[in-house]
Protein backbone atom coordinates (compact mmCIF):
# COMPACT_ATOMS: atom_id res chain seq x y z
CA UNK A 1 0.00 0.00 0.00
CA UNK A 2 1.40 3.37 -0.98
CA UNK A 3 2.10 6.07 1.58
CA UNK A 4 -0.91 8.11 0.44
CA UNK A 5 -3.19 5.18 1.26
CA UNK A 6 -2.61 5.30 5.02
CA UNK A 7 -5.78 4.48 6.93
CA UNK A 8 -6.78 5.95 10.28
CA UNK A 9 -7.22 2.82 12.39
CA UNK A 10 -10.29 4.34 14.06
CA UNK A 11 -12.13 4.08 10.74
CA UNK A 12 -11.59 0.32 10.35
CA UNK A 13 -14.95 -1.36 11.05
CA UNK A 14 -15.08 -4.44 13.25
CA UNK A 15 -15.92 -7.72 11.54
CA UNK A 16 -19.61 -8.21 12.25
CA UNK A 17 -22.07 -11.05 11.96
CA UNK A 18 -22.68 -10.89 8.21
CA UNK A 19 -19.03 -10.53 7.26
CA UNK A 20 -17.95 -13.18 9.78
CA UNK A 21 -19.60 -15.95 7.76
CA UNK A 22 -17.52 -15.67 4.55
CA UNK A 23 -14.38 -14.91 6.55
CA UNK A 24 -14.84 -18.09 8.61
CA UNK A 25 -15.62 -20.13 5.49
CA UNK A 26 -12.45 -19.02 3.74
CA UNK A 27 -10.33 -19.59 6.83
CA UNK A 28 -11.70 -23.09 7.40
CA UNK A 29 -11.01 -23.95 3.76
CA UNK A 30 -7.45 -22.66 3.92
CA UNK A 31 -6.69 -24.39 7.19
CA UNK A 32 -8.01 -27.69 5.83
CA UNK A 33 -6.02 -27.32 2.61
CA UNK A 34 -2.85 -26.68 4.62
CA UNK A 35 -3.41 -29.77 6.76
CA UNK A 36 -3.89 -31.91 3.67
CA UNK A 37 -0.62 -30.58 2.26
CA UNK A 38 1.47 -31.39 5.34
CA UNK A 39 4.21 -33.98 4.83
CA UNK A 40 4.22 -36.89 7.26
CA UNK A 41 7.29 -35.64 9.10
CA UNK A 42 5.74 -32.21 9.82
CA UNK A 43 3.25 -33.36 12.41
CA UNK A 44 5.77 -33.81 15.21
CA UNK A 45 7.66 -30.58 14.57
CA UNK A 46 7.62 -27.89 17.29
CA UNK A 47 5.64 -24.71 16.71
CA UNK A 48 5.73 -21.17 18.09
CA UNK A 49 3.15 -22.32 20.67
CA UNK A 50 5.04 -23.33 23.78
CA UNK A 51 5.11 -27.13 24.30
CA UNK A 52 2.93 -27.76 21.24
CA UNK A 53 3.82 -29.65 18.11
CA UNK A 54 1.93 -29.29 14.83
CA UNK A 55 -0.24 -32.23 15.89
CA UNK A 56 -1.04 -30.49 19.18
CA UNK A 57 -2.02 -27.26 17.45
CA UNK A 58 -4.34 -29.11 15.10
CA UNK A 59 -5.83 -31.09 18.00
CA UNK A 60 -6.60 -27.82 19.80
CA UNK A 61 -8.24 -26.25 16.73
CA UNK A 62 -10.26 -29.42 16.16
CA UNK A 63 -11.26 -29.60 19.83
CA UNK A 64 -12.54 -26.03 19.77
CA UNK A 65 -14.57 -26.74 16.64
CA UNK A 66 -16.06 -29.94 18.03
CA UNK A 67 -16.93 -28.09 21.23
CA UNK A 68 -18.96 -25.60 19.21
CA UNK A 69 -20.73 -28.36 17.30
CA UNK A 70 -21.67 -30.52 20.29
CA UNK A 71 -22.93 -29.15 23.63
CA UNK A 72 -22.11 -32.54 25.17
CA UNK A 73 -18.51 -32.31 23.95
CA UNK A 74 -18.22 -28.74 25.22
CA UNK A 75 -19.53 -29.78 28.64
CA UNK A 76 -17.04 -32.65 28.74
CA UNK A 77 -14.16 -30.29 27.90
CA UNK A 78 -15.27 -27.83 30.59
CA UNK A 79 -15.49 -30.60 33.19
CA UNK A 80 -11.95 -31.64 32.35
CA UNK A 81 -10.79 -28.05 32.58
CA UNK A 82 -12.34 -27.49 36.00
CA UNK A 83 -10.87 -30.79 37.20
CA UNK A 84 -7.42 -29.38 36.46
CA UNK A 85 -8.21 -26.53 38.93
CA UNK A 86 -6.51 -23.78 36.94
CA UNK A 87 -5.29 -20.80 38.97
CA UNK A 88 -4.40 -17.41 37.54
CA UNK A 89 -7.62 -16.00 36.14
CA UNK A 90 -9.19 -16.36 32.71
CA UNK A 91 -5.92 -16.84 30.86
CA UNK A 92 -5.09 -19.86 33.03
CA UNK A 93 -8.58 -21.25 32.44
CA UNK A 94 -8.24 -20.88 28.66
CA UNK A 95 -4.81 -22.53 28.74
CA UNK A 96 -6.25 -25.44 30.72
CA UNK A 97 -9.15 -25.81 28.29
CA UNK A 98 -6.73 -25.84 25.37
CA UNK A 99 -4.67 -28.56 27.05
CA UNK A 100 -7.79 -30.70 27.54
CA UNK A 101 -8.54 -30.39 23.82
CA UNK A 102 -5.00 -31.45 22.96
CA UNK A 103 -4.76 -34.27 25.50
CA UNK A 104 -8.03 -35.88 24.46
CA UNK A 105 -6.97 -36.02 20.79
CA UNK A 106 -3.35 -36.95 21.26
CA UNK A 107 -3.81 -40.51 19.99
CA UNK A 108 -6.06 -39.67 17.03
CA UNK A 109 -4.36 -40.56 13.73
CA UNK A 110 -3.40 -37.48 11.74
CA UNK A 111 -5.63 -38.45 8.81
CA UNK A 112 -8.59 -38.48 11.19
CA UNK A 113 -7.60 -35.12 12.66
CA UNK A 114 -7.68 -33.63 9.18
CA UNK A 115 -10.99 -35.14 8.12
CA UNK A 116 -12.66 -34.43 11.45
CA UNK A 117 -11.73 -30.77 11.14
CA UNK A 118 -12.89 -30.69 7.53
CA UNK A 119 -16.30 -31.71 8.89
CA UNK A 120 -16.39 -29.91 12.24
CA UNK A 121 -14.88 -26.60 11.09
CA UNK A 122 -17.71 -25.64 8.72
CA UNK A 123 -20.33 -27.01 11.12
CA UNK A 124 -18.93 -24.90 13.96
CA UNK A 125 -19.01 -21.83 11.71
CA UNK A 126 -22.68 -22.45 10.95
CA UNK A 127 -23.47 -22.84 14.67
CA UNK A 128 -21.75 -19.54 15.43
CA UNK A 129 -23.56 -17.78 12.59
CA UNK A 130 -26.94 -19.01 13.84
CA UNK A 131 -26.54 -18.07 17.48
CA UNK A 132 -29.80 -16.46 18.62
CA UNK A 133 -29.66 -12.82 19.64
CA UNK A 134 -30.36 -13.71 23.26
CA UNK A 135 -27.18 -15.82 23.35
CA UNK A 136 -25.05 -13.35 21.39
CA UNK A 137 -25.38 -10.72 24.12
CA UNK A 138 -24.33 -13.02 26.98
CA UNK A 139 -21.26 -11.45 28.66
CA UNK A 140 -18.12 -13.59 28.54
CA UNK A 141 -14.78 -12.89 30.26
CA UNK A 142 -11.80 -13.05 27.90
CA UNK A 143 -8.12 -12.79 28.86
CA UNK A 144 -6.73 -9.29 29.31
CA UNK A 145 -6.39 -6.87 27.66
CA UNK A 146 -9.59 -7.92 25.89
CA UNK A 147 -11.63 -8.28 29.06
CA UNK A 148 -15.37 -8.82 29.23
CA UNK A 149 -17.18 -8.95 25.87
CA UNK A 150 -20.35 -10.54 24.63
CA UNK A 151 -20.51 -14.01 23.11
CA UNK A 152 -20.97 -12.45 19.66
CA UNK A 153 -17.40 -11.15 19.86
CA UNK A 154 -16.05 -14.66 20.26
CA UNK A 155 -18.36 -16.09 17.61
CA UNK A 156 -17.77 -13.44 14.95
CA UNK A 157 -14.12 -12.53 15.46
CA UNK A 158 -12.08 -14.35 18.06
CA UNK A 159 -12.56 -17.96 16.96
CA UNK A 160 -11.69 -17.32 13.31
CA UNK A 161 -8.65 -15.30 14.38
CA UNK A 162 -7.50 -18.29 16.41
CA UNK A 163 -7.66 -20.58 13.38
CA UNK A 164 -5.88 -17.96 11.26
CA UNK A 165 -3.04 -17.57 13.77
CA UNK A 166 -2.65 -21.31 14.09
CA UNK A 167 -2.58 -21.66 10.32
CA UNK A 168 0.44 -19.38 10.44
CA UNK A 169 1.94 -21.48 13.26
CA UNK A 170 1.48 -24.73 11.35
CA UNK A 171 2.79 -23.30 8.09
CA UNK A 172 5.92 -21.92 9.76
CA UNK A 173 6.66 -25.22 11.47
CA UNK A 174 6.15 -27.18 8.26
CA UNK A 175 8.03 -24.73 6.04
CA UNK A 176 4.92 -24.06 3.95
CA UNK A 177 4.10 -20.45 3.11
CA UNK A 178 0.49 -19.67 3.99
CA UNK A 179 -1.99 -18.64 1.33
CA UNK A 180 -2.53 -14.92 1.88
CA UNK A 181 -4.78 -12.42 0.11
CA UNK A 182 -5.63 -8.78 0.83
CA UNK A 183 -9.35 -9.49 0.85
CA UNK A 184 -9.20 -12.20 3.49
CA UNK A 185 -5.95 -12.03 5.44
CA UNK A 186 -5.60 -8.28 5.06
CA UNK A 187 -9.08 -7.87 6.52
CA UNK A 188 -8.25 -10.08 9.50
CA UNK A 189 -5.00 -8.22 10.16
CA UNK A 190 -6.74 -4.83 9.95
CA UNK A 191 -9.44 -6.03 12.36
CA UNK A 192 -6.80 -7.22 14.82
CA UNK A 193 -4.80 -3.99 14.62
CA UNK A 194 -7.93 -1.86 15.04
CA UNK A 195 -8.87 -3.72 18.20
CA UNK A 196 -5.29 -3.78 19.49
CA UNK A 197 -5.30 0.03 19.15
CA UNK A 198 -8.14 0.22 21.69
CA UNK A 199 -5.94 -1.42 24.36
CA UNK A 200 -3.42 1.45 24.58
CA UNK A 201 -3.11 5.17 23.82
CA UNK A 202 0.18 5.41 21.94
CA UNK A 203 0.33 6.78 18.40
CA UNK A 204 1.66 4.49 15.69
CA UNK A 205 2.23 4.32 11.95
CA UNK A 206 2.42 0.72 10.76
CA UNK A 207 3.54 0.13 7.18
CA UNK A 208 2.77 -3.55 6.74
CA UNK A 209 4.23 -5.58 3.92
CA UNK A 210 3.03 -8.73 2.20
CA UNK A 211 -0.34 -9.70 0.73
CA UNK A 212 -2.04 -9.05 4.09
CA UNK A 213 -0.39 -5.66 4.46
CA UNK A 214 -1.43 -2.05 4.32
CA UNK A 215 -0.76 1.13 6.24
CA UNK A 216 -2.60 1.73 9.50
CA UNK A 217 -1.92 4.59 11.84
CA UNK A 218 -3.10 6.68 14.73
CA UNK A 219 -1.78 10.15 15.41
CA UNK A 220 1.75 11.09 14.44
CA UNK A 221 4.57 8.59 14.79
CA UNK A 222 7.66 7.39 12.97
CA UNK A 223 6.72 4.83 10.36
CA UNK A 224 7.42 1.24 11.40
CA UNK A 225 7.93 -1.13 8.48
CA UNK A 226 7.39 -4.86 8.92
CA UNK A 227 5.51 -7.78 7.43
CA UNK A 228 1.80 -7.91 8.32
CA UNK A 229 1.87 -11.51 9.56
CA UNK A 230 5.03 -10.85 11.55
CA UNK A 231 3.28 -7.93 13.24
CA UNK A 232 0.50 -10.17 14.49
CA UNK A 233 3.02 -12.79 15.61
CA UNK A 234 4.79 -10.17 17.71
CA UNK A 235 1.61 -8.76 19.22
CA UNK A 236 0.54 -12.28 20.16
CA UNK A 237 3.78 -13.04 21.99
CA UNK A 238 5.37 -15.15 19.26
CA UNK A 239 8.60 -13.17 19.33
CA UNK A 240 10.23 -10.29 21.17
CA UNK A 241 8.45 -6.96 20.68
CA UNK A 242 9.45 -3.49 21.75
CA UNK A 243 8.32 0.08 21.25
CA UNK A 244 4.62 0.43 20.60
CA UNK A 245 4.46 -3.28 19.77
CA UNK A 246 5.20 -4.12 23.39
CA UNK A 247 1.46 -3.82 24.07
CA UNK A 248 0.30 -7.45 23.86
CA UNK A 249 -2.73 -8.81 22.10
CA UNK A 250 -3.31 -12.52 22.85
CA UNK A 251 -4.13 -14.89 20.01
Amino acid sequence: MDIVDAVDVATVPAIGRAEAVPVATTENDRFTALLRALPADAWDRPTDCTRWTVRDVVAHVLGAAEGFVSPRELARQLRGTWAARPHGGMLAFVDALNEVQVRDRRDVPVAQLVERFATAGPRAARVRARLPGALRVIPVPFPQPIGRRDLAYGADRLYTRDIWMHRVDVGRAAGIAPTLTPEHDGRIVADIVAEWATTHDEPFDLVLGGPAGGRLRRGTATALHLDAVELVRLLSGRGVADGVLRHPFPL
